[in-house]
């Protein structure tokens, strides 16, 4: 793999205001579960600068109720994804990109083991779906 392969680099955040409404309208958008993850993804047109994929972290105050927990847990989950991002960027077409919002299901934190594997899971479910 080259360099920077197991980066996650600002520009792969997803940070406008406008992407994220149209990701969680649900007209263009799907689902994939994998407990203790979800992930909500849409493919667009790429523009310049846009990476292939694209990914916002969201970890729910009513669900971890300390701050150290939901920072944790998103450092997990940025690690687990930046791991296995290659798994989902390899099979994205040259001309899309691929917004997708993880968002933390349970109360719980869990092992990174069990997350990356989760992880792992979902971005290959979501490679699969966009191939097709």
């Amino acid at each position: 793999m080259r360099k920077g392969t197991f980066s996650f680099d600002k520009k792969e955040r997803i940070v406008s205001r406008k992407l994220i409404e149209t990701l969680f309208d649900g007209g263009q958008s799907h689902s994939v579960a994998a407990f203790p993850l979800r992930s909500v993804y849409m493919t667009y047109e790429r523009q310049d600068g846009h990476q292939p994929v694209e990914v916002l972290i969201s970890v729910p105050k009513k669900k971890l109720h300390h701050a150290v927990d939901r920072n944790r847990v998103k450092r997990q989950v940025r690690e687990a994804y930046r791991h296995h991002k290659h798994l989902l960027i390899e099979k994205v077409p040259p001309t899309q990109t691929v917004a997708i919002a993880f968002i933390w299901l349970t109360d719980r934190t869990v092992p990174s083991s069990v997350l990356e594997s989760r992880m792992k899971n979902v971005l290959e479910r979501i490679g699969k779906r966009i191939e097709n």
